[in-house]
């Protein structure tokens, strides 16, 4: 009896759910809420402003070091325990970052994040489709597209926010709080499912990726602002492309490679991955760099800035709900190409002197880019697995997150670049004179 009361009972469905979508929300807002903050997280550990970009690339390399090794871990270790450790890791990294003194602890943590980020959506999706039986799955996504797409939307204007009125350490100790919650439900409420893994784990692959894209981040986030010449960068530069080679050509002649590369060969699912990766750049690295010289240029308040990209989510989540009505129509290429034209005009129109002065202009502006690269991107999504094999299915959908997770971090890098090539001029704030400027 007194165990009865010490153990609450939960039904397993409804913890699945609510954990999942307490571990999608933090994912979910992470991506986007540090964003506005950068301009005031690099003034106060006296950085340069191309130096704010390692906050951002480190999750998402991170993130996309995670990816291909979640289902293993899940099959070898359980689903349940997997999960679980995740969204823990997950949790204290935020709590770290939002008491991290500098830099170079914010961007480890911020990896740890990522990293744990990684195995929390392919895992999550595996807890969801063994709780509930195929014909209960697209009622269930309906419902949550909502809290897992929201959040992203929420994010810039509330990280502004609690940049604005409390200080950016807020943005990650929002995390701990919920992340907290959701592990004590999952332990009383989820059940434990161990597969067993298919086949042997590629160790040689992973340990040669892994380092040759930490390495990698080190050389793209640090380089702008240190130099490139800078031995530390350099080396780390040379080493990581040689480790990257060395892991392409272990996976295309592995009997179990970590990643099927041979999957890209494919026309169709290689342009797919390619334009993914590319529109991934473009909508990420907008999403970097406007709101760091919105407020260095302009002199705009955190708030103003995370308010003036809200439109580009709002966009993203108009596109998911009409191209699949008018893809069938239409088809991919009259849905792809007239929305990055459309896209690339945009990008021009923001690059015009005195555009960004007018709030209006620039939130519709934000709008169109979330609008047309979110049409260009899911209508390539959708087509671009037509020609995969169902066996190799999970593969595919694996590697072409990872390639649009790792075209964002190149395109943050290299906005990163131009901005430490001179194009900003005013320093950012330092810890002693960050002021509003919501005005």
């Amino acid at each position: 009896m007194s165990g009865l009361l010490i153990r609450p009972r939960i039904r397993p469905r409804v913890a699945v759910v609510l954990v999942y979508t307490a571990a999608m929300c933090m994912n979910g807002l992470d991506s986007t809420i540090v964003n506005p903050a950068l301009y005031t997280i690099a003034g106060d550990f006296g950085r340069p402003l191309s130096a704010a970009n390692t906050v951002e690339t480190a999750f998402l390399v991170a993130l996309a070091v995670g990816l291909p090794v979640a289902g293993w871990l899940g099959d070898r270790f359980g689903t349940k325990r997997v999960f679980l450790g995740a969204l823990t890791a997950f949790t204290v990294a935020s709590a770290v970052c939002g008491l991290a003194p500098d830099l170079t602890t914010l961007v480890v943590a911020r990896a740890a994040q990522g990293l744990a980020g990684g195995l929390l959506t392919p895992v999550g999706m595996t807890l969801l489709f063994r709780a509930f039986p195929p014909h209960e799955r697209m009622k269930l996504a309906k419902v949550l597209i909502v809290p897992t797409a929201l959040m992203p939307a929420l994010g810039p204007p509330l990280g502004g926010l609690l940049t604005e009125h409390l200080s950016w350490h807020w943005l990650f100790f929002v995390n701990v709080p919920i992340g907290a919650a959701a592990v004590l439900l999952g332990v009383f409420g989820l059940r434990e499912h161990v597969e067993g893994p298919e086949g042997k784990f590629d160790t040689v692959g992973f340990w040669l990726a892994t380092p040759a894209l930490g390495l990698l981040t080190y050389a793209l986030g640090f380089g702008p602002s240190q130099g490139w010449t800078k031995p530390a960068v350099a080396v780390s530069a040379v080493l990581g492309s040689v480790l990257l080679v060395a892991a392409v050509v272990h996976q295309t002649r592995a009997k179990t490679p970590l990643l099927k590369l041979r999957l890209l060969a494919d026309r169709v699912y290689g342009s797919a991955s390619a334009l993914a990766g590319v529109t991934a750049a473009g909508l990420m690295g907008v999403l970097f760099v406007f709101p760091l010289l919105y407020q260095a240029s302009l002199g705009a308040s955190a708030l103003d800035a995370g308010l003036s990209v809200f439109p580009e989510a709002v966009g993203l989540m108009l596109a998911s709900q009409v191209v699949d009505r008018l893809l069938p129509r239409l088809g991919p290429r009259l849905l792809t190409v007239p929305a990055l034209l459309v896209a690339a005009a945009v990008f021009g129109a923001l690059a015009v002197p005195g555009v960004a002065e007018n709030a209006w202009s620039v939130r519709g502006l934000m709008f169109l880019i979330g609008l047309v690269l979110g049409t260009a991107v899911l209508t390539v999504q959708i087509s671009g697995f037509e020609s995969i094999a169902p066996p190799d299915m999970g593969q595919a959908m694996g590697l072409f997150q990872i390639v649009r997770t790792l075209g964002g971090a190149l395109g943050i890098a290299a906005c990163a670049a131009v901005i430490g090539g001179g194009h900003v001029r005013r320093p950012p704030p330092t810890r002693a004179r960050t002021v509003r400027r919501s005005g």
